[in-house]
C-alpha cells in the first residue's frame, strides 16, 4: 500500500469553474471532479487523453458502474470517506476492481484511520492519504497485522481453506 503526503502529491486538482478546462498536457497530473469530467469528457477525445496522466475525485454517493466506459482513461480513482465509520467508499472500491476490472491506482482520501488499512487493502485500494493525526509507522504495522484472512478478497475471492487445498495439491505434485 502506497501513503500519499499531500505535500508531494504529483497530482493536482484542476481549476475549471470559470469556464472549460485546458486541454491536458503530458506533464500534467490532473485530478477532476465528476462533473468536470462530464463537462469535458466529449472535447477530449481519447486520442487527446492516450498516455495523459486523468484521474477523478469522487464521493462516496457516486455511481461508480457509470465510469465502466470511462475507466481505461483514467490512471486514478480517489474515493471519499467524508467520516471514518461511512463504509461506502469500500464498496465503489470493490465494484472498481472486481466487477468492472479498474486497474488504475485507488486511492482512500478523507477520514482515513490506521484501524481502516486492513480492509482498505482487501477491497482494493492500493493508496492512502492518512487524516493528520495518524501516524505512518503505526500504519504500516497494522498492514502486517493479519497474516491471512478467512475470506477472499479482490486479489482472491476463494475462501483461506480452498487457498491453502491448492497450495498443499501443488505442493505434493511438485514432492511426486
Amino acid at each position: 500500500m502506497k501513503f500519499i503526503d499531500p505535500q508531494q502529491d504529483r497530482w493536482h486538482l484542476a481549476t475549471g469553474e470559470d469556464g472549460p478546462l485546458p486541454h491536458p498536457s503530458p506533464a500534467d497530473q490532473l485530478l477532476l471532479t465528476l462533473e468536470q469530467w462530464h463537462a469535458v469528457r466529449s472535447h477530449w477525445s481519447e486520442q487527446a487523453t492516450a498516455g495523459k496522466r486523468l484521474g477523478l475525485q469522487l464521493d462516496n454517493a457516486a455511481d461508480v458502474e457509470a465510469l465502466k466506459p470511462d475507466l481505461p482513461r483514467l490512471a486514478l480513482i480517489t474515493l471519499a470517506f467524508p467520516k471514518w465509520t461511512d463504509g461506502r467508499a469500500y464498496t465503489q472500491a470493490r465494484l472498481l476492481r472486481a466487477r468492472l476490472g479498474f486497474q488504475g491506482e485507488i486511492r482512500a482520501t478523507g477520514e482515513v484511520l490506521v484501524d481502516m488499512l486492513p480492509l482498505l487493502q482487501r477491497t482494493g485500494f492500493d493508496a492512502v492519504q492518512l487524516r493528520a493525526d495518524q501516524r505512518l509507522a503505526s500504519a504500516e504495522r497494522a498492514l502486517r497485522f493479519f497474516a491471512a484472512h478467512y475470506q477472499g478478497d479482490v486479489k482472491d475471492a476463494r475462501p483461506v481453506f480452498r487457498r491453502q487445498a491448492n497450495a498443499a495439491q501443488t505442493a505434493a505434485a511438485e514432492t511426486a
